[in-house]
């Protein structure tokens, strides 16, 4: 890798040090062969995008088809207008009547090490049970249901039985507290919630219903509340209001069928909360025909999937979106086997991971660049002790991916074999934008690559105007399927956060550049972006440069306010065992930062610590460090996965800096 003082063409949120990554990664010999797609003919086809989107619907089932494939009034799109399908049948009904009902739908394993196999057909029949225990509650057709659980298969299950009936689903993650409980069940006015005892997490129970009992203070919409007895933990149970999962599931005047409801494409599906941590948290909503198109598509096709043989793994939370559109609902529309893991990946031991895609075959894995650093932290004696032969792709989400992690997850997991698949999507998208295609994609480390066919993306610069070589801002000039069809109840929020910055195009906040060969390189969110003395440097620039040190498993880079250079950069490190943690190596650190990018983005200080506060989907919670590192408080810290990261970081800032 070297550095570049090249700008971008375009006034933009200019980088103007970047990688220009010389290593790239054909598909490996054989895999295209094999692959679903192995030529790029599927981009020009796409050119006539509605069609192409049309095409792909047909691989689901319709009642009745569509009449208009897209009805666009920017920035409210309806797509397969009067088709009539329905989400579960297509996930559960069909696969069973196609004669694959006794195909694994999830191998579930739990973190104390109970397992369970549950196929098409068993899975198809708890949701007709639990579709009919929610009639019984009342919940009809339109109404929403709140889902707050741990990763647990009656999490799916409720899901699909929501679907089937035609209600909404608003999964809450299981690790928010019972005020976002609370904000979430008001604002979708649910009228039950589906919840657990607890869940376990690294070696104990993790209760919820004690949060549930709080939050349910304030909450007059909802009438009943049915608990999944997971942890045998002792809770609080309402009479009147709270019921047993398995009570209700095994009552004798419960029907075993549901026929399901026959849903127009544009139904609301669920509602998706983002966080909110200065305002009231966003409502996304998905519906149905266009939904279910995309994340099938793109889960067969970015991942390559052949149903008949492979063991996929996303090992995410289904309280994100990534667990809604590639555990639950992409995978399950494309009669897919997949792993689904309830805990952390260091219990019992750092090697749980790697021992369960030996134990199940898994060939596919989807993960955070964060687990991946986390592991190259831990070292290569966890992944060595087990057999990842198996595995023939592998994919990344929810954050740029760091170029020496990507090559590190190449090696190391893939063993040199597998196409690396990073995605951008966001929870507004519903569905990966943003993708290589394994069969076809040469690889650069730390790029997106293309836009997947069918989406229209650019980079553009401050007055909107493209973007061909360098940085910008990254936007989506067209409709696609899966988009979010507003934020609920509030459609001017809508049309102001997503669709006033530029003219006719979405813009998200996340910056991106351009490089010569029209590669895309995602660079976060724009407010990401720092403007240290003029210079406009990417985090993410920064945290590869540090990653790429041979001592450095992980770091975070933030801006923070400074009364000389407007911004100066603050970068959070962990090292690798053996490496020093003082203030030599964190000139060192610095030094290297320098010869990388240039001395404007050498970091001001380096703070060391143990570990990052990371959410429990993994991502790096950059605004924590932000106010780390400009001292103000810390505000909602419930969505960590481990709180108290945060206050040894406070207290590291203060004894170990490397400043100039």
């Amino acid at each position: 890798m070297t550095a570049t003082d090249e700008k971008a063409d375009g006034d933009g949120p200019t980088i103007e040090a970047y990688y220009l990554e010389s290593r790239t990664f054909p598909p490996p010999d054989g895999f295209t062969d094999e692959a679903l797609i192995g030529d790029d003919g599927i981009y020009a086809q796409a050119e006539d995008w509605q069609a192409f989107w049309a095409e792909q619907a047909k691989a689901l089932d319709w009642y009745k088809p569509w009449d208009t494939v897209l009805e666009w009034d920017l920035p409210f799109a309806k797509w397969f207008v009067g088709g009539k399908l329905n989400v579960s049948y297509n996930c559960l009904d069909r696969h069973v009547a196609a004669g694959r009902g006794d195909r694994v739908a999830f191998h579930w394993e739990g973190e104390p090490g109970d397992t369970r196999t549950i196929t098409y057909e068993q899975l198809l029949d708890e949701v007709q049970r639990f579709a009919n225990v929610l009639k019984s509650l009342d919940v009809a057709r339109g109404d929403r249901v709140a889902i707050y659980m741990p990763m647990v298969p009656e999490l799916a299950v409720a899901m699909l039985a929501c679907t089937r009936i035609g209600a909404a689903h608003s999964v809450v993650f299981g690790g928010f507290s019972a005020d976002a409980l609370k904000d979430r069940i008001n604002d979708a006015s649910a009228k039950v919630l589906v919840t657990a005892d607890g869940g376990f997490r690294r070696g104990a129970p993790s209760l919820l219903k004690p949060a549930v009992d709080v939050a349910l203070e304030d909450t007059p919409s909802i009438d009943h509340v049915v608990v999944v007895r997971r942890t045998d933990s002792d809770v609080s149970m309402t009479e009147g209001r709270d019921q047993w999962w398995h009570d209700l599931m095994s009552a004798s005047d419960l029907p075993a069928e549901c026929e399901p409801e026959q849903m127009d494409a544009e139904d609301l599906l669920y509602l998706l909360y983002t966080s909110g941590t200065t305002a009231k948290p966003k409502g996304i909503m998905h519906t149905t025909g266009g939904y279910l198109t995309q994340v099938a598509f793109t889960h067969k096709y970015v991942f390559d999937l052949h149903e008949d043989r492979d063991v996929y793994w996303c090992a995410a939370d289904i309280g994100w979106v990534t667990g809604h559109s590639y555990i639950v609902y992409g995978p399950l529309a494309n009669g897919a086997t997949s792993v689904m893991y309830e805990g952390a990946p260091d219990t019992p031991d750092k090697d749980r991971w790697w021992s369960m895609i030996e134990k199940y075959g898994v060939t596919i894995l989807y993960c955070a660049p964060t687990a991946i650093r986390t592991f190259m932290k831990w070292g290569l004696r966890y992944p060595e002790a087990h057999d990842l032969s198996s595995l023939r792709v592998l994919g990344t989400v929810g954050e740029p991916i760091n170029p020496e992690a990507w090559v590190w997850y190449w090696q190391n997991i893939g063993g040199g074999r597998c196409p690396v698949v990073d995605t951008w999507w966001q929870t507004e998208t519903g569905a990966i934008m943003i993708s290589a295609l394994p069969g076809v994609t040469t690889l650069k480390p730390g790029s997106a690559t293309f836009p997947l066919p069918g989406i229209g993306a650019e980079v553009v610069d401050e007055s909107g105007q493209r973007v061909t070589l360098g940085g910008g801002y990254l936007t989506l000039t067209q409709p696609w399927p899966s988009m979010l069809r507003g934020i609920y109840g509030d459609p001017e929020r809508y049309q102001s956060t997503y669709w006033s910055r530029f003219e006719g195009r979405y813009f998200a906040g996340d910056g991106a550049k351009l490089d010569d060969e029209g590669y895309l390189w995602l660079l976060g969110r724009v407010d990401d972006v720092m403007n240290v003395s003029g210079h406009r440097i990417s985090t993410t620039e920064v945290e590869s440069a540090l990653v790429d040190h041979p001592t450095v498993a992980e770091a975070a880079v933030v801006g923070a306010k400074d009364a000389t250079t407007g911004q100066a950069i603050i970068a959070f490190v962990t090292l690798k065992a053996d490496a020093e943690a003082d203030e030599s190596h964190g000139e060192d650190l610095r030094e290297y930062v320098a010869n990388k990018i240039g001395k404007f983005g050498r970091p001001k200080t380096i703070v060391f610590t143990d570990d990052l506060p990371k959410t429990r989907s993994g991502k790096i919670m950059r605004r924590l460090l932000k106010d780390v590192a400009e001292g103000r408080d810390l505000g909602d810290t419930t969505t960590l996965a481990d709180a108290s990261v945060v206050e040894e970081i406070k207290r590291r800032s203060t004894v170990n800096p490397s400043e100039e």
